[in-house]
């Protein structure tokens, strides 16, 4: 009791914003959405609902968005496809309602370019891009895009599609500027890129935008990765893939060029050779800075020989000359173009907050500042993100909110790897496409995934989402008819996606059932009078101690292990002792094991109310108690008589009909059952 985590008074959880292009596959929803209203959730009842702000929204800019337009458009004709805020709009409220059906308890939900999150977003990223130039962090590039001529326009990220060329990536679906995977390069890099739109190679053409001088805060980085080392709250995953860019600049090239690079070694800048050595196939070749290894990239094209690049910080794009986008202010006579969407990405979630606070009805939130939860030193951000999105939101914005210089306090990064789809990453733009999470609910209820996608321990590993609806795997072959049988349609199969709805449906379930029908027995439906015993007390207290420190490490794999392993041993402990006082006809022993069943039904219905929340408030309800006291951490240690405000004996409890469920099995379930 006297070594507890400590809390932030007031805090943000994030869950980054899906593109305004499709509605929200699997992925999205188990990855990232349900940890992240896990923690909304129980930062609510830990540290209060006032000071908790839940905030995400479709990211409606963008050239993922233009291209889907622009297909729908082939697909449909302009009159039936409509305008591209139209096409936009559709997907965010499809986006929405999946959210909402999933029980996301998002504070708000809007889009970066949609109604009156729009005017935030567009004023704060001009203040953003302004303040960053004055400050000397933006710098005008001229660099070559894409152009296809048979086309005639300028082809915009996602009209392009190459390998990718950074050394060791396997992608082979790598855009104008970045890979699915997240690596950044410059587009003269990208291996045999193709138009999407004609199917032709495309030409490079020069273009001006604005950079952010990122590789300037290389020793801020490399200093916030020593702390983020001894923050229990990071994982490992995050400082390790930052690291991976803070390196010198390096280009790698095979020894076949070996005597091709001689001959122009004498024209390349300050460099530092490494041999080959063992079984390698490239040299390498090592800069003081990125200026000097792109002058030496144009020494070895000229020259013809091939290399690949190796990761560092580069320039980070704040600006891009696409049509859909959030307007960009005019800057040393520099106009017309538009905020690249990953940099407004990162800041959209201020936007946000800052439109959050301004509809909020007084005294709904401890503050309408916004700069109270980004800026003071008793709040803190988490953002729950994808591995993918590492260096964005742990490299780029770190950077950014330090050369802002406005105090904003550098978030906490939640990376999850990649849930996969049948033990393959799938990707709702690739070969393998993962089930739509809307399309989820036609086979289990939300409550059963969302306890299985936080089972599933992401922070570890990637891990396979394997539903048996969708497995079309071959069980083994019918000895009668000589078939296949499939995964999906064999009743021997156990789904592994219903693992832990068997503890919601039964151990859980059971637990609140005894509760509720002995007490409608022995205290004709009202509270059980007395004190837990010493053992149960001490069980309760442990379990809680043990949830919140794992919560506070954001281990929410963990938690839940701490939370099933409670009720099954409170269940234990209730046939054991209820059976030994029925045996023995003990009233008095009977109505102490009930007592002692209560308690840690309060108590696993706390645990429990960050992961399935509508049984949690069922049980609740039925309990008759009120739910911002029972739900509070600040009672968490109260007993029921502390909790009804009245003796239990005087405090009726709903009385259950018979067999009733908490946690229901969803309706295929049963018909198959």
């Amino acid at each position: 009791m006297t070594d507890r985590p400590s809390f932030p008074k007031r805090a943000i959880v994030t869950s980054g914003m899906p593109y305004g292009n499709k509605n929200l596959h699997f992925g999205h929803i188990g990855g990232v959405f349900v940890p992240a209203d896990f923690m909304a959730r129980f930062l609510r009842d830990r540290i209060g609902r006032d000071n908790v702000l839940f905030v995400s929204g479709t990211d409606c800019y963008g050239s993922p968005i233009m291209e889907g337009h622009r297909k729908r458009v082939e697909e449909l004709g302009a009159e039936a496809a409509g305008e591209i805020v139209d096409y936009v709009r559709a997907n965010h409220e499809l986006q929405r309602k999946t959210l909402i059906d999933y029980d996301i308890s998002l504070d708000i939900f809007e889009g970066s370019g949609l109604g009156s999150c729009a005017e935030f977003h567009e004023r704060l990223s001009q203040e953003v891009i302004r303040r960053l130039h004055e400050r000397g962090y933006l710098h005008k590039m001229s660099t070559r895009q894409f152009y296809d001529a048979q086309a005639g326009q300028f082809l915009n990220g996602r009209q392009v599609i190459g390998r990718c060329p950074v050394r060791g990536c396997k992608s082979s679906k790598a855009y104008a500027d970045e890979c699915d995977l997240g690596h950044q390069f410059d587009p003269a890099e990208l291996i045999a890129p193709v138009s999407q739109l004609t199917g032709t190679t495309p030409e490079l053409r020069p273009v001006d935008n604005w950079y952010f001088d990122l590789p300037a805060f290389e020793d801020e980085l490399k200093a916030l990765m020593d702390e983020w080392d001894a923050d229990e709250q990071v994982r490992g995953v995050v400082t390790k893939t930052v690291r991976e860019s803070l390196v010198p600049p390096v280009i790698y090239i095979q020894n076949k060029f070996r005597e091709s690079f001689d001959e122009v070694v004498d024209d390349l800048p300050a460099h530092e050779l490494h041999e080959a050595t063992g079984n390698q196939q490239s040299f390498s070749v090592q800069f003081s800075c990125w200026q000097d290894r792109d002058a030496a990239r144009d020494v070895l094209e000229a020259a013809g020989v091939r290399f690949r690049t190796g990761k560092c910080l580069l320039p980070f794009r704040i600006t891009g000359n696409i049509s859909w986008g959030v307007p960009a202010p005019e800057l040393d006579g520099t106009s017309g173009l538009t905020v690249w969407c990953w940099p407004e990405s990162l800041w959209a979630p201020i936007s946000f907050t800052q439109a959050a606070l301004d509809a909020s009805d007084e005294g709904r939130y401890s503050s309408r500042d916004w700069r109270d939860w980004w800026c003071a030193d008793d709040a803190s951000v988490y953002q729950f993100i994808g591995q993918d999105n590492i260096y964005f939101y742990c490299v780029a914005q770190p950077a950014m909110w330090e050369a802002l210089d406005w105090g904003l306090k550098q978030a906490t990064p939640i990376a999850n790897y990649h849930v996969l789809f049948m033990n393959t990453k799938a990707s709702s733009s690739g070969e393998i496409r993962p089930p739509m999470a809307s399309e989820l609910l036609d086979h289990y209820t939300p409550e059963q995934l969302r306890c299985h996608w936080l089972s599933l321990g992401l922070d570890q590993k990637a891990v396979s989402f394997s539903p048996k609806p969708y497995d079309t795997s071959m069980s083994h072959r019918d000895k009668k008819t000589g078939e296949d049988v499939l995964v999906r349609d064999d009743p021997r199969v156990v789904d592994p996606a219903l693992k832990e709805s068997a503890f919601l449906t039964n151990i859980f379930n059971r637990l609140a059932r005894s509760c509720f029908y002995g007490a409608a027995n022995a205290c004709d439906a009202h509270l059980p009078a007395g004190e837990p015993s010493e053992v149960c007390r001490t069980e309760c207290e442990a379990a809680l101690l043990d949830f919140e420190r794992r919560c506070h490490a954001f281990d929410l794999h963990g938690a839940l292990s701490v939370a099933e392993e409670f009720c099954r041993g409170a269940n234990k402990r209730w046939d054991a002792a209820s059976k030994a006082a029925r045996s023995a006809a003990d009233d008095e022993a009977y109505l102490a094991a009930l007592v002692d069943a209560f308690a840690s039904l309060r108590v696993i219905t706390l645990l429990m109310h960050p992961a399935v929340p509508a049984g949690c408030e069922r049980i609740c309800e039925a309990l008759r108690l009120d739910a911002d006291t029972f739900f509070s951490w600040d009672h968490a240690f109260d007993t029921l008589a502390e909790l009804a405000g009245e003796p239990c004996e005087d405090h009726a409890i709903e009385q259950l009909p018979p067999r009733f469920d908490f946690f229901e099995k969803h309706p295929s379930q049963v018909k198959n059952k």
